[in-house]
């Protein structure tokens, strides 16, 4: 991991651990291209966590926004899940 992400994620963690009580539910919003595969990998990521996961594709279809409200334990698992979507190609979190 390349030195502004390894800071960007230290802050986030402090900025997390400062401002929720854990566990807590939290807000994931992403947009990905629109592609069922790249879809389908973010729904598993969450999968048997009792996440609600809604979809809302853009106006030309060309893009679709994900929102995630799951609990999460800390903030090292909320880091872990951008993280571990961080590899699907074009994705941007929000």
């Amino acid at each position: 991991m390349n030195a502004d992400k390894e800071a960007f994620y230290k802050r986030l963690k402090e900025e997390l651990a400062n401002t929720s009580l854990w566990p807590t539910l939290y807000l994931y919003k992403f947009i990905v291209p629109t592609d069922q595969e790249k879809i389908e990998t973010i729904h598993q990521a969450f999968n048997n966590l009792g996440a609600v996961i809604n979809t809302k594709r853009s106006s030309n279809g060309n893009f679709t926004s994900v929102s995630i409200q799951v609990t999460m334990q800390n903030p090292d698992h909320v880091i872990e899940k951008y993280q571990e979507l961080s590899t699907v190609e074009g994705i941007i979190s929000l």
